[in-house]
């Protein structure tokens, strides 16, 4: 029987660092205000004219296929997760596809939000299992430095967001102890303007973007915070759970959790659900932020490098963003 494995990972950040201290020049806020929120002590913003949504995917890519052992001619399909392309159309996964000159190879953008990343590493897995591909490529990159609101009236999301990219390679196995167990995916439609950005948006008349749209604020991010958080502690636990469940584990089972980078208070009302200690659970948010479709691949990439997920690891993903959207993977590494 065919199974998928990650075999290898990587990540890019920009070079830009911007504390807390520094958000204080545009807005009113604090870096005391900010950590008691959010856990966030600083994030990465894009270079204009160095860094695009597509090369910071391609560097990820580089890295992840490296460590693989692999070039970008062994990779058979792209799966990209994005909230923040490039172009209205086509997505990035196009351009990145250019960059890494993959000319011919199947392309996929998909919008999933903060539950993109492991959305489209359920897509991968799938297409390996089916026997269609043997070699995928998973992204996860995000631009969201250049439209968010940085004026006080938009603090409480601008401060959260960051910019980065990471990747995954997926490949096909025979081994049943080293590969992507299961994938586990929710989305609930009722709550999409919870948290959402309404332009541009095709179903109004007139050009894609007005005048009046933008003085309406309609391509700022608009959230229901209280409504998103007493969501997400919900549906973290439920979808771990689902995972775990339906491979005959249990939360002690689990060597490491990498659960999105959207809130430090959510990922520590998570642990403590699952009676894990700190060490077990991956969060970098206190140095890029919520860099969504990419903040997963990013940890992990991470993790690794550090040596905290390890051969035979118990790992375990996990994510909860707008839409709904919510999701699991359990992976035997």
């Amino acid at each position: 029987m065919t199974f998928s494995r990650i075999t290898g990972l990587g990540y890019y950040v920009p070079e830009n660092i911007v504390t807390n201290n520094d958000l204080t020049k545009w807005m009113d806020t604090s870096d005391e205000w900010i950590q008691e929120r959010t856990g966030i002590k600083e994030r990465r913003y894009f270079e204009y004219g160095k860094d695009t949504n597509y090369s910071m995917a391609a560097a990820a890519s580089r890295q992840a296929l490296e460590r693989a052992g692999l070039t970008p001619d062994d990779v058979d399909v792209i799966v990209y997760a994005t909230i923040t392309p490039d172009y209205f159309f086509p997505g990035s996964a196009f351009l990145m596809q250019r960059e890494l000159r993959m000319d011919g190879k199947p392309v996929f953008d998909i919008r999933q939000q903060c539950s993109g990343f492991v959305y489209a590493l359920s897509i991968a897995d799938q297409f390996i299992k089916s026997g269609m591909y043997k070699t995928a490529l998973v992204v996860g990159s995000e631009i969201q430095s250049s439209w968010i609101d940085k004026s006080t009236a938009g603090r409480n999301t601008a401060v959260i967001f960051g910019d980065g990219a990471g990747a995954a390679v997926v490949q096909a196995t025979q081994d049943p102890n080293h590969r992507i167990l299961s994938t586990h995916l929710h989305a609930d439609g009722r709550f999409a303007e919870d948290l959402f950005v309404r332009e541009p948006g095709s179903s109004r008349a007139g050009r894609t973007a007005t005048t009046e749209m933008i003085e309406e604020g309609g391509f700022n991010v608009h959230m229901n915070g209280n409504t998103v958080f007493k969501h997400a502690i919900v549906r973290f636990g439920e979808v771990i759970n689902e995972a775990l469940e339906a491979n005959g584990f249990q939360a002690s089972d689990v060597n490491v959790l990498v659960p999105h980078q959207a809130n430090i208070r959510i990922s520590d009302y998570v642990r403590q659900q699952m009676g894990l200690s700190e060490e077990q659970v991956v969060n970098n948010i206190q140095r890029f932020g919520n860099t969504t479709a990419a903040s997963i691949p990013i940890a992990m990439a991470e993790a690794w490098e550090e040596g905290r997920i390890k051969e035979g690891d118990l790992v375990c993903l996990a994510a909860f963003g707008s839409g709904f959207t919510w999701a699991s993977a359990l992976i035997k590494w």
